[in-house]
C-alpha cells in the first residue's frame, strides 16, 4: 500500500493550496480518507476526514469554513483545499486510510500513512 501526497509549498497568509493524496494497492473505494497535520514541535493532528462514499465529512474545528475535503474514487485520490491559510496553518500534512468511520478523528486507528508533504504559511 502506497499514499504519496503532492501539492504543499510556500504560501502567503491568506492564499490557497491544494493538496493530492494518490493511493495504490489499497481497496480505497471501501477506506475512509483522513488528512492530520503535525506543526513545528507539536502532535499531530486531526484535520478532516471523508466517508468512503464521499458522502460524510468531518472536520477540526480550527480548518471548518475553509478547508474542504473530497474524494475521486475512480483515481484513488483524496483531495484537501485549503483557503484562507494563516500561519497556524504550518504543518506537514499526511493523508491516511482508516477502514473504521467510528474511530475517524483518532489517528492511531489508521492503518495506512502517506510520507507527509509540507505546507508553510508566510505572514
Amino acid at each position: 500500500v502506497q499514499l504519496v501526497e503532492s501539492g504543499g509549498g510556500l504560501v502567503q497568509a491568506g492564499g490557497s493550496l491544494r493538496l493530492s493524496c494518490a493511493a495504490s494497492g489499497l481497496a480505497f473505494s471501501i477506506h475512509n480518507m483522513g488528512w492530520f497535520r503535525q506543526p513545528p514541535g507539536k502532535e499531530r493532528e486531526f484535520v478532516a476526514a471523508i466517508m468512503w462514499s464521499g458522502g460524510t465529512t468531518v472536520y477540526a474545528d480550527s480548518v471548518k469554513g475553509r478547508f474542504t475535503i473530497s474524494r475521486d474514487n475512480a483515481k484513488n485520490t483524496v483531495y484537501l483545499q485549503m483557503n484562507s491559510l494563516n500561519s497556524e496553518d504550518t504543518a506537514v500534512y499526511y493523508c491516511a486510510a482508516n477502514p473504521y468511520w467510528s474511530a475517524i478523528q483518532y489517528y492511531k486507528e489508521y492503518n495506512y500513512w502517506g510520507q507527509g508533504t509540507q505546507v508553510t504559511v508566510s505572514s
